[in-house]
C-alpha cells in the first residue's frame, strides 16, 4: 500500500471526526445565531439606524473589541496549541498550565476593566470624535455613560473566551458555541422591556440621545448577558476534570514561550483593531452627518446576517481542526496538515460561495423580515447595499480565516502578522478614500467594499505564504494541484445559484406586487426569502453531482440515506 493512499486514508477519516465536532458546534451556532437575529430585530425595533442607535451600538461594541485588542489573540490563537502540548507532555495532564494562565488572566483583565471604566470618556472620544460637536454634546454623555455600564464586558469576554478553549482542548465542543443562547436570550428580555417601558423611538428621538433610564436598563442588561454565558461554562469544566486552584507562580514553567508566541499574534490584533477603530469613526460619521446616513448601526447588523454561513460552518470547522493541525505540526506530519486544511477550506466554500451569489437576490426582502418592524419599518432597505457587497466579501474573509489556522499550528504568528499589517492598510486606505467620495447615505456600503478589498487581499497572501512554506517543509499535498478544477466547478455552480435566484426572485416578488401592492407585510418578504432560497438550492443540489462537488453531493447522500431508514 502506497503512502499516499494511506494519507488519503487518514484524511478521509480525519474530515469524518472533524465533520462530527463541527456538527455539534453548528447546532450551537445555528440557535445562537437564530437569537442573535431576534435580538437585532428587537434592537432595530426598539431604536431604529440611524444616530440614536449607534450610540448604543458603538458603546456595546467596544467591550468585545478591546478584549480582542488586548488579550483576544493570545487566547484564541496561541492558547490552543499550547494547552494540546501540555495535556500530552505535562505529567498532571495539563492541569498547573491552566491553573496559572487563568489565574494570570483573571488578574489581567480584572485591572484593565477597572481601568478602562475610569477612562470611559476618553476611550469614547478616541471611538467617536464626531460626537464632539457642540450640537451633539447630550449624544457624547449617552455614549459615554453606556460605555461605563458595559466595559467590564471586558473582563466576561475575556474569561468566557479562555475557560472555553480549555474545554475546546479537552475535545469539549458544545458548551463553548452553546452558552452566548444565554447571553441573546437575556438581552431579547431586555429589549422587550425595554419595548413595553418607553416604546419604539419616534422618528424625532432616533436622532437623539438616551434618558439615564434607558441608558441603565441597556447598559446594565447588555454586561449581565455576557456575564451569563460566562457562568454557564462553570459546570462543563468540572465535569471535563477541570479543578482550578489559583497559582501565582507563574515564572519558569513555560509561560514565556506562551506569550513569546503571543507577541506577534498581540501586535496582529492591534494591528487589526487599529483597522476597526478607523472604520468606527468613519462610519459613526454617517450617522452623525446626516439623518439618512447609514452607519455602524447597519454595518454591524448586516455582518451579523451575513456572517452566518462563516458562523456556523467555518468556524466550528476551524475550532474542531486546530487541535488536530497543532497536533500535526507537533509531530512533522505536513501532508497531514495540508491534507486536512484542504478538505476543510473546500467544505466551508462549498456554503459561503454559494450563499454570496443567493444574497443580491433575497437582500432586500430579508432586510424587511429581520429588520423591518417598530422604529425601522420606513427603513429597512438602507441595509439591502451593505448586505449584497459582505456577501462577497465573506468568501475572501473564510479563505483568509481558515489559512491562518495553518499558520497558527505551525507557531508562524511573526509571519500573520505581516498578512495582517497588509490587510489593515488595504482596509484603513479604502475606507478613507471610498467614505470620502459618497454622501452619508453610502458610508456603510463603502466601508464593506473596504472590508471586502482588505481580506481578498489577505487571502491572496496568506494562501501564498502558507503554501510555500508548507513545500519547503516537504509537504507533497500542499499546492495547486485539484484546486483549480474545484474552483471551476464551484464558480459554475455559483453561477446556476445566481441565475436561478434571480428569475425566481422576479417571479415571486411580481406576483407579491400585483397581489397585495408594493407595501407587501413582512411575513410575504419572508415567504419570498424562503421560496427564492429553497429554489436556489435546490438548484445548487442538482448541479452539485454533474459538476463533482462531492463535499455537497456527500452531505446530501447521508441526509437522505438517514430519511431513508427512518
Amino acid at each position: 500500500m502506497s503512502d499516499g493512499d494511506t494519507t488519503e486514508r487518514e484524511a478521509g477519516g480525519e474530515q469524518r471526526r472533524i465533520l462530527a465536532n463541527t456538527a455539534v458546534m453548528a447546532a450551537g451556532t445555528v440557535v445562537s445565531r437564530f437569537s442573535g437575529f431576534i435580538r437585532s430585530t428587537l434592537l432595530a425595533a426598539a431604536l431604529g439606524v440611524s444616530l440614536h442607535a449607534d450610540i448604543f451600538t458603538v458603546a456595546n461594541t467596544v467591550p468585545n473589541m478591546l478584549y480582542i485588542l488586548l488579550a483576544g489573540g493570545v487566547f484564541n490563537a496561541v492558547l490552543v496549541p499550547q494547552l494540546v502540548r501540555s495535556m500530552k507532555k505535562d505529567p498532571d495532564g495539563g492541569a498547573a498550565y491552566v491553573n496559572r494562565v487563568v489565574t494570570l488572566a483573571a488578574c489581567f483583565l480584572g485591572a484593565v476593566t477597572v481601568l478602562l471604566v475610569v477612562a470611559a470618556p476618553w476611550v469614547m472620544q478616541v471611538l467617536v470624535p464626531s460626537y464632539d460637536a457642540a450640537h451633539l454634546a447630550e449624544e457624547r454623555q449617552s455614549a459615554i455613560d453606556f460605555a461605563r455600564f458595559c466595559l467590564p464586558q471586558v473582563f466576561f469576554y475575556g474569561m468566557f473566551v479562555l475557560l472555553g478553549q480549555v474545554l475546546n482542548a479537552r475535545g469539549r465542543f458544545g458548551p463553548m458555541m452553546w452558552a452566548p443562547i444565554a447571553n441573546n436570550l437575556i438581552a431579547i428580555g431586555v429589549l422587550a422591556a425595554y419595548l413595553v417601558a418607553f416604546g419604539p423611538a419616534s422618528p424625532a428621538e432616533q436622532l437623539g440621545a438616551f434618558t439615564p433610564a434607558q441608558e441603565r436598563l441597556l447598559g446594565i442588561g447588555s454586561t449581565a448577558g455576557i456575564a451569563a454565558q460566562l457562568l454557564i461554562l462553570v459546570p462543563y469544566l468540572r465535569s471535563a476534570g477541570v479543578r482550578f486552584r489559583p497559582r501565582f507562580d507563574w515564572r519558569g514553567v513555560g509561560l514565556g514561550h506562551t506569550f513569546r508566541l503571543g507577541l506577534w499574534t498581540v501586535l496582529f490584533v492591534v494591528v487589526n483593531q487599529i483597522a476597526y477603530v478607523v472604520v468606527v469613526r468613519l462610519a459613526s460619521s454617517g450617522t452623525a452627518a446626516a439623518a439618512d446616513g447609514t452607519g455602524i448601526t447597519i454595518y454591524s447588523n448586516v455582518m451579523l446576517v451575513t456572517m452566518v454561513p462563516h458562523s456556523v460552518i467555518t468556524v466550528s470547522l476551524a475550532t474542531a481542526i486546530l487541535p488536530r493541525l497543532s497536533a500535526a505540526a507537533a509531530g512533522g506530519d505536513l501532508d497531514r496538515l495540508a491534507a486536512t486544511l484542504g478538505s476543510t477550506l473546500r467544505t466551508a466554500l462549498v456554503v459561503v460561495v454559494p450563499f454570496a451569489a443567493l444574497l443580491p437576490s433575497i437582500a432586500l426582502p430579508l432586510a424587511q423580515v429581520v429588520w423591518g418592524h417598530g422604529a425601522t419599518a420606513p427603513y429597512f432597505y438602507r441595509f439591502e447595499s451593505s448586505m449584497v457587497l459582505f456577501g462577497f466579501a465573506v468568501v475572501a474573509f473564510t479563505v483568509h480565516y481558515l489559512v491562518l489556522r495553518g499558520f497558527y499550528a505551525l507557531e508562524l504568528n511573526r509571519l500573520v502578522f505581516f498578512v495582517q499589517c497588509a490587510i489593515a492598510a488595504t482596509n484603513i486606505g479604502l475606507a478613507v478614500l471610498l467614505v470620502a467620495q459618497v454622501d452619508p447615505w453610502d458610508t456603510s456600503p463603502m466601508l464593506v467594499l473596504a472590508y471586502g478589498g482588505a481580506y481578498t487581499v489577505g487571502a491572496t497572501l496568506s494562501s501564498v505564504v502558507l503554501v510555500r512554506r508548507l513545500r519547503r517543509g516537504g509537504a507533497r499535498r500542499a499546492g495547486a494541484a485539484g484546486w483549480w478544477g474545484f474552483v471551476v466547478r464551484l464558480l459554475g455552480a455559483a453561477v446556476a445559484v445566481f441565475v436561478s435566484a434571480r428569475v425566481l426572485d422576479i417571479v415571486v416578488s411580481d406576483t407579491v406586487v400585483e397581489l397585495v401592492g408594493r407595501d407587501a407585510h413582512w411575513s410575504l418578504a419572508a415567504l419570498e426569502v424562503a421560496l427564492v432560497g429553497a429554489g436556489a438550492g435546490a438548484v445548487l443540489l442538482g448541479v452539485a453531482r454533474p459538476l463533482r462537488l462531492e463535499e455537497v453531493t456527500s452531505v446530501a447522500d447521508t441526509v437522505a440515506a438517514r430519511l431513508r431508514r427512518r
